[in-house]
């Protein structure tokens, strides 16, 4: 006895209906399956990337705030500065900036605030020089350093 299709075999077709209905549902399952694995490798991916890149800047960032190196060599150029008694330690960043002084007035700034010189800016004119560090300028326009000042007064 053979259990072919051609003969007509009603068990046989029922089988083979629900091996063709079975492998079809399963098929369907393995796509979505195999479809939500690349799309939660490639989100993972994507975070891991942009995590990466932003520690790559942060710590880049985080480096030269304590290593940053002065515009120029010696002999710089001579610019005059002047604070008054409104102006704001980011003000001063940006003044800096502007001038060629600095690089980065965000980094200035965070230098700034990490510096013994915090809260200690004296209002004044001072002459900056493109070959100082931002340590050199902050000490310069700081409080504990009066001779440093160049006022007219």
């Amino acid at each position: 006895d053979c259990l072919c299709l051609h003969e007509g075999n009603f068990l046989n077709r029922c089988l083979l209906l629900f091996f063709f209905f079975f492998t079809a549902y399963k098929i369907k399952d393995l796509v979505i399956s195999v479809a939500t694995t690349v799309i939660k490798v490639a989100i993972a991916a994507y975070i891991i990337i942009h995590a990466f890149e932003f520690a790559k800047t942060a710590y880049d960032f985080g480096f030269r705030v304590f290593t940053e190196e002065p515009m120029t060599g010696d002999p710089g150029v001579n610019y005059t500065v002047t604070l008054t008694e409104e102006t704001k330690p980011k003000q001063v960043a940006e003044a800096l900036e502007e001038f060629g002084l600095i690089r980065d007035k965000d980094l200035f700034y965070v230098q700034y605030l990490l510096s013994e010189q915090k809260d200690k800016l004296v209002p004044g004119s001072y002459e900056l020089n493109t070959s100082m560090t931002a340590d050199e300028m902050l000490i310069i326009m700081a409080a504990d350093n009066a001779e440093g000042e160049t006022d007219d007064n």
